[in-house]
Order: C-alpha cells, then structure tokens, then sequence
C-alpha cells in the first residue's frame, strides 16, 4: 500500500512550493491529508527525506502523525466507540492544536510528539522530538482539512496544505489487505475495512475542505 510512483522530478515539483513558502520564515506547517490507505505517511516520509536532501541536515523536515493523538483504547471503551476507532470523534483535536500550535511558535529547544505504534494500535507519548532548528513540520493525517468542528479551526494553523486523491475501489483493496496483514481471515479483513475505515474514507473524501495541492 505504499506509494512507489514518484519519481525525483515529481518530488522536487511538490516540494517547490513548500520551499516557496519558507522563503524568510523560521518555520513552516505543512499539512498532509487523505482516506486512510491513501498513502500521507508514506509521502510525508519521502517529502521530508526530500526537503532535506539539499542541505544533508536530516532534521530539516520531519513528520509528525495525526494517529498520535488517538484516545486510548480504554477511553474508547468508556466511551463505547472502541469499534469506530479512528472515526473523527476518537481523536483528541483539541491536543493536536495545542501541539500544532507550540510547533509553530517555535520558542522551546525541542518539542516531544506522540507516534502512534500499529503493532499495539496504541500511540506513545514522546515517541518524536522535534527541535527548534527544525524548519518543515509535515503533519499527515485523514481528518486535518475535515470542514466540520473542531477539525476546521486547524486550518489557520497551516501554511500548506496538500490532499491526497486514491479511487475507492483502490482504497478499499489497500485496506482490507492491511487487515489480512495483521492476521484477519480476508471476509473478517474485509468487514473490518467496510464497517469503519471505508466509512472513515467517505467521510474525508466528501467533507474536507480545500488544500493547495491536489496528489493524484
């Protein structure tokens, strides 16, 4: 399910506008959305890999997942919502703003961020550090140009955005194979993918706002 297709050409053609953006700046956010199976972490990785090729500073860009900031299984299990994990409602928004917004800002030595870990399906806390000399902060996540409360209050925080654009039917083969990876039979694989993360894709391809790049 990971993206293989671009070529260094195409990577420089999306990178040219984030470096546009930096121009005089001491730091940039940029976001990465798409349906879950689209591909963001994989592109946010190259992208970062990429923007940080002409200065060999490896920490010139770095990626920081929205999926660390999901509830924690025993929330969702209070909350009875433990089999729609990864719905817009079983994320802490309002703890990605704040972080968002402290990246941004810019003013500490280093800021730690949650990685959400797939073999547990829990995040850790502190997984990342992102240090000040940091220029490209890449967020990549489903829900970050969602035009509905309290995703859209994200969007002042971004500088450039990009949505990544997969078919449906390409999406759901993705999905269900992720499943079957994790040790589902495929009708169970298959369940799983069209009872919540199909419905999760929908949800991002018929509701989210505008972005500034279109990948795909």
């Amino acid at each position: 399910m990971t993206i293989t297709y671009f070529s260094p050409a195409e990577l420089d053609e999306l990178c040219r506008p984030i470096e546009q953006a930096l121009a005089g700046r001491d730091r940039l956010i940029v976001a990465i959305a798409g349906a879950p199976g689209s591909g963001k972490s994989t592109l946010s990785h190259m992208l970062a890999d990429h923007l940080s090729e002409p200065t060999n500073d490896a920490k010139r860009a770095i990626v920081v997942p929205m999926d660390g900031f999901h509830f924690d299984d025993i929330v969702l299990r209070e909350q009875g919502t433990i089999e729609r994990k990864g719905a817009p409602y079983t994320f802490d928004t309002g703890g990605l703003r704040a972080c968002l917004e402290r990246l941004r800002e810019n003013r500490e030595p280093e800021i730690a961020v949650p990685v959400f870990d797939r073999d547990i399906e829990i995040a850790r806390a502190g997984a990342r550090l992102i240090p000040q000399t940091c220029k490209i902060v890449l967020v990549e996540g489903n829900y970050l140009l969602l035009d509905e409360p309290p995703w859209h209050d994200l969007q002042q925080i971004y500088d450039v955005t990009f949505m990544i654009r997969v078919p449906f039917d390409t999406l759901e083969a993705r999905l269900v194979k992720r499943w079957i990876d994790k040790g589902l039979s495929r009708p169970a694989a298959t369940n799983r993918a069209r009872d919540n993360d199909l419905v999760n894709a929908r949800r991002v391809i018929e509701a989210s706002g505008h972005a500034d790049i279109v990948v795909g």
